[in-house]
């Protein structure tokens, strides 16, 4: 034996522990190990936490002296506190050995085996060396005796408890309980441990409750909660109270199945989980059937509620359930449900999103022999359509009738539900698409569920209603009156089945209500209607003021009103039907396309019938329409938006008429500006200046600047995004991000003299685009055409175009059109006839009334600049080149229009103030040539006179001026998108497309890709002041929304560029040159005597340059150039 016992130390290294079993069976705060070195001392190892495994790893070393006794006793404990410990806790283990013993091992680790729990034997792993010194042995050991007596009282109420799991003697709860009371009676509310003394008597009587020893839940629950408040977050015993009073809630919630008891225990385990780290004991107790896992169960099983209590704990819910949890299909679905319902109730197109997200993973989740993958494939469905019903996106409705259709073929049970929604379904498509297929299969699917609901079925008057509808649906579309009265002999069965607080007799009042207006128009049968008017207000009196379903009650309603006054033509009846356009139009919780459906038909009633309301219909059209767009995150979605309501198309230029027939010029002016505007006052809200808000709140303009720069970015990158699921979130994130970008608006419209910040501008507003010269708008309305010149100061003035009607103006463009293309087939020298005689049209009708104006009225001086702001069909005509063609009786020749004025265009009047306000910051100018004359296989001919007008202009710029050229192989999109966004001025020479079908994919074409108009306004390029665009329909508009200019012109404008040169048809590169040479000629003629660049002498310059080709260049070819900005 190495050395004796005399002068021995010994370093003993506690290492690890395995099959640590707790007699009791309680959750342990750690484990810790007691070697007893005598009768009155003792080493205590750190408390370590037990692992899932029930093993625990110490690597806790102690040097101990030998020479008191040859023997010691090794013993393992369960502490039931991690931090300040009442007690020495349970003993799980002890064994007595000799140091001789346990230096028996040499220095390799050895293992000791403890005696059985519950046939389990416990082991240490230690290993032990001697040592010659030990510098304070005696600092690490403690008193073993306990001469407290509420720790000696904890201790045996341990004991007696451990004794009573093992044996199931209630004599040992009984003394358990009692020894546990007594330290609680000592340990006052005061007392440092008094939320341990109400822990152990809790457990003790918890377990006597599931054991059947003891009935009182109620009183062991109040203890766990007391003890709970006096351990906060951050107290080491916080999640072991947080599990304990879980594990309370849960078996009160098994006794009596209170819905306030699942909730808090829900609460509780999403507060515990992130405390409990995985892999320890606590955290797979937790997780087990009696923790976690009990909850969610319950809570899925809880009926759905929409409160927001309801909607978070389902939220909660969903966050235990994390990827790969089993029980995370049904939490999915659980949350759907309940955000559905919400939306039913509320009308939040945020909680139809989501519930659309989570059913999309749900049903991912669920494989095709999954007993729920059915019901989840249904409510997916339910909420795509009724987004569809809200936003009008045909991919929602193109993913819910598969969807509808796969669950139809899975389904065993409740197949009357699935016939009912994917009718549903099938009317919402023929409602878009009027496929006579999709209503007539309707029928027969409403048909065949209702044959499976018959009289009695609780859903019977679902069907009921749902084949009223579709039958009501085919008569508006054959009008045969036998489905009528069908529909309406069904409507009134649905009724007579329910109960009068049955939740959806609202929506059958309602249905009923239409389809007796239809009848009365068929038979003018005055009872129809009186009952119809009946039938709506009481189903408005059923519902809460914000409740979806009164915007269908309000339509139902004005239909009422608005049939019998067509039919008896009394005025109150048409008063009652406008206030019910008023009513549903501004319905808050029903989506924007259906409101604003309302709103058009409002202005369609009020103008047939003279009514006062008109301006504010047209008003409200607008404002609906603004909101609506800014939902949409792109561009291009934006303009399919407003593109889909094609009554809408025309009211920007029926509002302004409206308001000239009302006398009010100013208004006409407002009107036409927002209404034709919106696709780019949209955009360019992003980029307005904001100097002056610098100047007055640094903070605010820096939050605004930053936020406009995160909603631009996030509809650029929805932009790109194909994948649906990804586009639902990017809209999600795009609708809180403008929410944010709103609130910082409404904060700036506090300050002083913010207060119409990026409201749509007012008369004196947009005034400012008059500064340099007057701005003629050409209003072409199918109720008035005519003109209003807004001047540079004072009122604008009309002027009625007497003789002409929009088919006139439509015929015109046609005509127009058709000569353009028979003259590109002329040879130069060949007079173009049916041009001239087009042009004469234009000055006799159209310019001249404005010109007699202009000089008479404005006294305006002859060489003055001029814009012209035209709309709907006027912007398909030439008007800058109104001709009289006419000889005076001295020979000379009358004037023309641009013998008279320096003609311009400008998109919108905002563009046009904008691009003055951009002209504040001026840059040392910089001039590059793009060219791409051989665009490539399929990309259009080639253009041979490109390098040649490259070179010319390369030319004509002076020396002076940094210049630069790509073309060939470097005219790529990138190379072009490169210098637009570093050189100021620009002359771009190729093919350039217009896209009628879809106008931001219109482009110029480049040696790979094409540069497109989204391409180009997505860029901000503040410091660009010119480009000359020598290409093909740079400046023609949109043909789905004729009221909106969106051609590469306007979009290189929006961009930052303050004067563009476009063209309005096809130019011919050979004789182009001739109109590029005088154009840069006369623009930089000055510059030699010390003059600058300056981009608002373009449109002087293209003036005289047409004026010095017209023996070069034949009319059409020098009519194709328009000059548009500053």
């Amino acid at each position: 034996m190495p050395g004796s016992l005399e002068s021995r130390y010994v370093r003993l290294e506690v290492i690890s522990g395995k099959n640590l079993q707790v007699p009791s069976e309680r959750i342990p705060a750690g484990i810790y190990i007691s070697v007893n070195v005598d009768s009155q001392r003792r080493w205590k190892s750190a408390i370590s936490v037990l692992s899932s495994d029930r093993s625990v790893v110490w690597s806790d070393t102690v040097t101990l002296s030998s020479h008191a006794s040859p023997a010691l006793s090794v013993e393992i404990w369960a502490s039931y506190e991690a931090g300040r410990m009442l007690g020495s806790g349970e003993v799980i283990g002890k064994l007595q050995t000799s140091w001789d013993d346990l230096l028996d091992h040499g220095d390799e680790p050895f293992v000791l085996s403890f005696p059985p729990i519950r046939g389990v034997h416990s082991s240490l792993t230690l290993k032990a060396a001697i040592v010659h010194t030990c510098d304070d042995q005696e600092g690490v050991l403690s008193d073993s005796l306990v001469d407290c007596e509420i720790a000696r009282d904890t201790d045996a109420g341990h004991a007696q408890f451990a004794a009573y799991v093992t044996s199931k003697a209630v004599s040992h709860l009984n003394d358990a309980v009692q020894h546990f009371q007594l330290v609680l009676d000592q340990c006052p509310v005061s007392h440092p441990d008094h939320a341990t003394a109400l822990t152990n008597l809790a457990y003790a009587r918890l377990q006597a409750y599931i054991r059947d020893d003891l009935e009182d839940i109620e009183t062991t629950t109040s203890l766990f909660r007391e003890a709970l408040a006096l351990r906060p977050q951050r107290h080491p015993d916080h999640p072991l109270s947080l599990y304990s009073l879980t594990e309370a809630l849960n078996w009160c919630h098994n006794e009596r199945s209170t819905v306030a008891d699942i909730r808090e225990a829900a609460k509780l385990c999403h507060e515990l989980l992130p405390l409990c780290p995985e892999g320890t004991y606590l955290r797979s107790i937790a997780t087990g059937e009696n923790g976690v896992d009990y909850v969610i169960c319950g809570c899925n099983n809880l009926p759905i509620d929409t409160s927001d209590e309801g909607i978070h704990l389902r939220q909660v819910i969903l966050e235990l359930c994390p990827l790969g949890h089993q029980r995370r299909p049904r939490a999915l679905y659980a949350l759907l449900q309940s955000l559905h319902s919400r939306f039913t109730q509320c009308g939040s197109i945020d909680d139809l999103d989501e519930s659309i997200r989570l059913g999309r993973e749900a049903v991912s989740l669920l494989s095709e022999g999954h007993p729920d993958r059915d019901s989840c494939l249904n409510d997916l469905a339910l909420s795509l359509v009724d987004r569809f019903n809200h936003q009008c996106k045909p991919d929602d409705l193109d993913e819910a009738i598969p969807l509808y259709q796969e669950a139809l073929r899975l389904c065993s049970v409740g197949r009357d539900t699935l016939l009912d929604n994917l009718g549903g379904a099938l009317i919402a498509r023929f409602n878009k698409r009027s496929d006579i297929d999709d209503i007539t299969r309707t029928i027969s699917l409403f048909r065949e569920a209702l044959t499976l609901r018959p009289p009695g079925h609780p859903c019977r008057d679902t069907t009921l209603n749902n084949l009223a509808l579709a039958l009501d649906t085919r008569y508006n579309e054959l009008y045969v009156i036998e489905d009528l009265n069908e529909a309406i002999d069904l409507y009134r069965e649905c009724l007579r089945s329910l109960r009068h607080d049955h939740s959806e007799r609202h929506a059958y009042l309602q249905n009923l209500g239409f389809a007796l207006c239809l009848r009365f128009m068929q038979t003018q049968e005055n009872d129809d209607v009186e009952e119809a008017i009946q039938l709506c207000q009481e189903s408005l009196a059923a519902l809460s003021l914000l409740h979806p379903s009164r915007y269908s009650g309000y339509v139902c309603l004005r239909e009422a009103y608005l049939s019998r006054y067509r039919i008896l033509h009394d005025s109150a009846d048409l008063s009652l039907a406008v206030e019910n356009f008023r009513l549903a139009s501004g319905h808050p919780t029903k989506g924007f396309p259906g409101r604003i459906v309302t709103a058009c038909n409002w202005v369609i009633v009020a103008e047939q019938h003279g009514h006062i309301s008109v301006l504010e219909a047209y008003n409200t059209c607008f404002d609906l329409l603004d909101s609506h767009l800014a939902t949409r995150s792109s561009t291009i979605s934006r303009r399919e938006a407003a593109a889909a309501f094609s009554s809408a198309r025309s009211l920007p230029v029926d509002a302004a008429s409206c308001a000239i027939r009302h006398d009010n010029l100013r208004h006409a002016v407002e009107l036409v500006e927002q209404g034709r505007g919106q696709q780019w006052s949209l955009a360019s809200r992003l980029k307005t200046p904001v100097e002056d808000l610098e100047s007055a709140n640094p903070k605010l303009a820096h939050d605004y600047l930053d936020l406009s720069k995160r909603v631009s970015d996030a509809a650029q990158s929805s932009a790109t995004i194909t994948d649906r699921a990804a586009a639902d979130r990017a809209a999600t994130e795009y609708r809180g991000l403008t929410r944010q970008w709103e609130a910082a608006v409404t904060e700036i419209r506090k300050l002083q003299g913010f207060q119409r910040f990026l409201l749509p501008p007012s008369y004196a507003d947009l005034q400012a685009a008059a500064r340099q010269g007057p701005v003629i708008v050409l209003i072409a309305s199918e109720y008035s055409c005519s003109a209003i010149i807004i001047p540079t100061s004072g009122e604008p003035h009309h002027v009625p175009f007497l003789s002409v009607c929009l088919t006139d103006l439509n015929n015109l463009k046609d005509r127009f059109a058709r000569a353009i293309r028979h003259a590109s087939t002329m040879g130069p020298k060949v007079p173009r006839n049916d041009l001239i005689v087009l042009l004469r049209a234009v000055w006799d009708e159209i310019m001249l009334p404005i010109i007699n104006v202009l000089e008479h009225v404005l006294k305006l001086q002859h060489g003055s600049r001029i814009w012209l702001c035209p709309t709907a069909a006027f912007t398909s005509i030439p008007l800058h080149a109104a001709h009289p063609f006419q000889t005076r009786a001295d020979r000379s020749k009358e004037p023309c229009l641009e013998d008279l004025y320096i003609c311009s265009y400008t998109p919108t009047l905002s563009a046009l103030v904008r691009s003055r306000q951009m002209m504040k910051k001026r840059v040392t100018p910089s001039f590059v040539t793009i060219g791409q004359g051989q665009p490539g296989t399929g990309k259009g001919k080639a253009l041979l006179a490109v390098d040649s007008e490259l070179e010319l202009v390369h030319k004509l710029v002076p020396a002076t001026v940094n210049r630069n050229t790509i073309s060939g192989d470097a005219a790529t999109r990138a190379g072009a998108l490169k210098a637009l966004e570093k050189d100021t001025w620009v002359h771009l020479a190729c093919h350039g497309k217009q896209d009628p079908t879809q106008p931001y994919n219109s482009h110029f074409v480049m040696r790979d890709e094409h540069l497109t108009l989204l391409d180009i306004m997505e860029k901000h390029i503040p410091h660009a002041e010119f480009a000359f665009l020598s290409a093909c329909h740079t400046a023609v508009g949109d043909k789905e929304t004729p009221d909106e200019v969106i051609h590469l012109a306007a979009g290189l404008q929006f961009s930052g560029f303050k004067s563009v040169i476009g063209t309005l048809w096809e130019v011919d590169d050979a004789v182009a040159k001739h109109v590029v040479k005088a154009f840069y000629e006369n623009l930089f003629a000055d510059l030699e005597d010390g003059g600058v660049m300056d981009c608002t002498k373009a449109a002087w310059a293209l003036n005289r340059a047409t004026h010095s080709v017209k023996t070069k260049v034949p009319l059409e070819q020098r009519m194709v150039f328009i000059h548009i900005g500053v």
